[in-house]
């Protein structure tokens, strides 16, 4: 029996894909000469310079400089060093080495100047596959959407993620995650959206355990980065809800650690929409292949080792009231409209790190 006729809309990134173990450095010298760029400003944080001097040197003569300035949060100043770095190198594109904090770097240059961006990730945040960008001004995190911050081209090379430890892998894999579960109930969603979003929870569900027990293995490495590009591309397509507006609260008014937030909050925002939202919910339990999404993802945190709590992360109880009244300031998309009690609510569950409430298929 065929179901319903299907009617959606479907917007594919404009953006290359160059996915392969070993691909960097030289790939991304190959991306960013088919640009055409001849002053390249390679931009990453502190602990991706080694791997961002590579690139450079790869990228050769057509490289102008290293800016290995990139901060958690994307604060509106270090965002104004980096597009006066590229002005003074005379920069005609960057190139963006490390997680979504140097990418977001790379993104807040690129609104400024329209100059194209490549990026090269080495965690599963998954900025490079989204239009979407984020910086902190006076303690609020503002986020938007703009094409002009969307990588010309992501190189993805397994090999860069051997060295993030465990703890940072699992945290940047749930984080991943959050993408696509957030995909499947967003208002704009499609079937092309829940393909993916499937695929990346299941690929990461099943690597992120062999990640944290061997590091290493090259084989989880690139299962675990293939997901959180699926799972990238989720974000990139559809519009944020509940659980991206908690967690952009939490790291731009209080500064917490963005994966690690992630990872904590998403099983109880998952718990509080899943009544409003059966076939995003449906989805994830073929994906997981469990009867309760949310618990798993709380117990899928627990065996990897993430924090489980906020108070874990450096929130106090007395800052969850200050949160809730900056969530309400702006609106966005969810399947389940939020009161301020049921808002307290969710953070409480999640400041405590208790377990979310059962959830079976009826």
């Amino acid at each position: 029996m065929t179901g319903p006729a299907l009617d959606f809309t479907y917007q594919s990134q404009p953006m290359r894909v160059v996915f392969r173990p070993g691909a960097v450095p030289h790939a991304v010298a190959a991306e960013t000469g088919r640009l055409g760029l001849r002053r390249v400003l390679v931009v990453c944080g502190e602990r991706g310079q080694d791997t961002a001097r590579a690139v450079a040197a790869a990228i050769g003569d057509e490289c102008a400089g290293v800016h290995a300035g990139a901060r958690m949060h994307v604060p509106a100043p270090t965002a104004e060093r980096a597009v006066e770095a590229a002005r003074e190198v005379g920069a005609d594109g960057c190139a963006a080495v490390g997680g979504g904090s140097a990418i977001g770097l790379a993104k807040a240059v690129a609104r400024r100047t329209g100059l194209p961006v490549v990026a090269v990730p080495t965690t599963y945040a998954g900025s490079e596959m989204t239009p979407v960008w984020g910086e902190t001004v006076d303690g609020v995190k503002r986020t938007g959407r703009d094409p002009r911050v969307l990588p010309r081209s992501v190189v993805y090379d397994p090999l860069l993620t051997l060295t993030m430890p465990s703890a940072q892998s699992a945290a940047s894999g749930m984080n991943a995650m959050a993408h696509a579960v957030e995909a499947l109930y967003a208002p704009d969603a499609s079937p092309v959206v829940a393909l993916m979003a499937r695929d990346g929870v299941r690929a990461l569900a099943r690597a992120l355990p062999d990640v944290v027990a061997d590091p290493t293995g090259p084989a989880a490495r690139g299962s675990a980065l293939y997901g959180a590009w699926l799972c990238g591309a989720c974000l990139g397509a559809t519009s944020m809800g509940l659980h991206h507006r908690l967690c952009h609260v939490l790291g731009g008014a209080f500064n917490l650690p963005h994966a690690e937030t992630h990872a904590v909050v998403l099983p109880h925002v998952l718990a509080f929409n899943a009544p409003s939202a059966p076939s995003a919910t449906a989805s994830l339990r073929r994906a997981l292949e469990v009867a309760d999404p949310a618990r798993e993802l709380y117990e899928l945190g627990g065996r990897l080792g993430v924090p489980r709590s906020l108070a874990a992360l450096g929130l106090s109880s007395a800052d969850l009231d200050r949160a809730v009244d900056a969530t309400l300031r702006a609106p966005y998309a969810n399947p389940r409209s939020a009161s301020a009690g049921e808002l307290r609510a969710v953070l409480q569950a999640a400041f405590d790190g208790a377990p979310p409430p059962g959830d079976r298929p009826s």
